[in-house]
């Protein structure tokens, strides 16, 4: 299908899909860059928010990784609000990208969102399905003498829509997700297992109605899926991304070694060290002959000599990073925009 203004035209795009670990950025008001040069106790003053500011030496890693990778795009998971992420933008990224956040369902108030590089060749559009239902409620919260009553994703699902003339034809459509965690205060759901299968047969709910609605349009499947969603070692509230889909990470088309494919550690007893892939971009089968050889990779952080940091072997190593997990990197090239 030609649009009358639709000229042949290709785009390379660099991702980056980062869960930037409660990135709250709130201040009383808006500081300058004089800023980045305070101590950590007067860098939390400037703020008298309930959610306390991510430290400023964090901030500033997340800045030089960010700045290193240099993202077209970059897929953010635990942003405090569109405050937050705007400031992230001005104050630290020098207000080279546009900003696209649409707050969630996280009573931790840590939600999904973009940050899109400025004066490209198209537009965007964002939408949500935090008040979609996922079709799942705790069986000791459904009563009998009551209709069936569902929750909602424990975050959000949201839409961004890349299109260049007409927002009804975009050429890529990304979901981005944060998927259920393992926290279960309330002893409900062992893991979080239930709620977090839910939560993923919806996505790909929401994925098959986006190919229905777009058939000529590829999609990003991407986010913090809070569990081992690869095709190593599948998890079983995974399993039905291979088994109902053509969905494949980009670290497996890759072929990434699985040595280098985690992007979490989870650090026990202060001393056993477990490596885990948190964090995946899926792509639709279209896409994969768009995605740049060699171009897939997780990121890590480095020291101030500019050396890559060995995964943290204590805690206090651990929470030193400026996350708790590492950014995923990949690059489409010749993708036809209309």
């Amino acid at each position: 299908m030609m649009w009358p203004d639709q000229k042949d035209q290709n785009l390379n795009l660099k991702f980056t899909l980062l869960n930037a670990e409660n990135l709250f950025l709130l201040f009383d008001q808006k500081p300058d860059e004089s800023a980045l040069s305070l101590d950590e106790a007067q860098w939390q003053k400037l703020s008298s928010s309930v959610y306390e500011n991510k430290p400023l030496h964090k901030v500033l890693e997340l800045k030089r990784a960010i700045t290193e990778i240099n993202p077209d795009i970059l897929m953010l998971c635990e942003v405090g609000g569109e405050e937050s992420l705007k400031n992230f933008n001005e104050l630290f990224l020098g207000n080279q990208y546009s900003t696209a956040l649409i707050e969630g369902n996280s009573d931790r108030h840590i939600h999904i969102g973009f940050l899109i590089r400025k004066n490209m060749p198209f537009y965007f559009d964002l939408q949500s399905n935090k008040n979609r239902a996922i079709n799942f409620n705790y069986p000791q919260d459904l009563q009998a003498d009551k209709p069936f009553s569902s929750l909602k994703f424990s975050r959000d699902v949201v839409e961004l829509r890349l299109f260049k003339n007409n927002p009804d034809h975009p050429f890529l459509i990304i979901l981005l997700s944060h998927l259920k965690s393992h926290l279960d205060p309330e002893k409900k759901d062992s893991h979080g297992f239930e709620r977090r299968r839910a939560e993923l047969k919806t996505l790909l709910e929401i994925q098959a109605e986006m190919q229905k609605s777009y058939p000529e349009t590829p999609q990003i499947i991407a986010g913090d899926f809070n569990g081992n969603a690869s095709r190593l070692q599948t998890e079983e509230e995974f399993r039905q991304i291979y088994e109902t889909t053509a969905l494949e990470d980009v670290l497996q088309i890759q072929e990434v070694t699985p040595d280098k494919r985690w992007t979490f550690c989870q650090v026990r007893n202060n001393q056993k060290v477990e490596t885990k892939q948190l964090d995946y971009a899926f792509l639709t089968p279209s896409l994969i002959s768009h995605l740049k050889a060699g171009s897939s990779y997780v990121y890590h952080y480095k020291d101030e000599y500019g050396l890559e940091l060995d995964p943290p072997v204590t805690l206090e190593a651990k929470v030193s990073l400026p996350s708790d997990h590492y950014p995923l990197v990949f690059e489409l090239e010749k993708l036809p925009i209309w």
